[in-house]
């Protein structure tokens, strides 16, 4: 009789995590998979070399996040198709004194992914994702070539952030 009060105070602090689990929780259509395979993206743009980066950005978020596991294609629960899309710069910011130049770019990368059982070639997930960036060109009126090259060192940081937000779709759902 004396332990009698504990015993309340034991009842609500065993159902007060109900419902929580340790370790990742995976949205629905990625029950059961634990191992994924990434092939080099399909690349339905004019920007050419970026179907490695991008396949390679993807691994290196999953690996990160720790959720699932990078293997070989045959050893794969799952495969995910990447293709982008859209490769799109917009200017940001005019120069000061001359809104006909622009100092600031926006850029962004539009990507279709489709997530794939292995064994069984279901489709379990396909969703349109985008990651972008801003980046800055200086210099005179003659910079045409100054943007491009200033946009191509600006894909794989706009890249970076396409997967980071797949990623955060893929192993969390949202």
């Amino acid at each position: 009789m004396r332990f009698a009060f504990l015993l309340p105070l034991a009842a609500l602090l065993l159902c007060s995590c109900a419902g929580y689990h340790l370790g990742p929780v995976k949205p629905k259509f990625m029950t059961g998979i634990k191992t994924l395979t990434v092939p080099s993206f399909k690349n339905d743009t004019l920007k050419t070399r970026v179907e490695v980066l991008l396949a390679n950005s993807l691994i290196k978020q999953i690996q990160q996040d720790g959720t699932f596991k990078i293997v070989d294609g045959n050893d794969a629960d799952a495969l995910i198709k990447g293709t982008l899309q859209a490769v799109t710069r917009s200017p940001s910011r005019s120069v000061f004194g001359n809104v006909l130049l622009t100092e600031e770019y926006t850029l962004i990368l539009r990507c279709r992914f489709q997530v794939f059982k292995r064994d069984t070639g279901v489709l379990l997930d396909e969703r349109e994702v985008y990651g972008q960036t801003t980046f800055f060109v200086t210099g005179s009126e003659s910079i045409a070539a100054d943007v491009n090259s200033q946009e191509r060192q600006a894909i794989p940081l706009a890249a970076e952030d396409l997967m980071v937000r797949y990623c955060s779709l893929l192993t969390e759902g949202w």
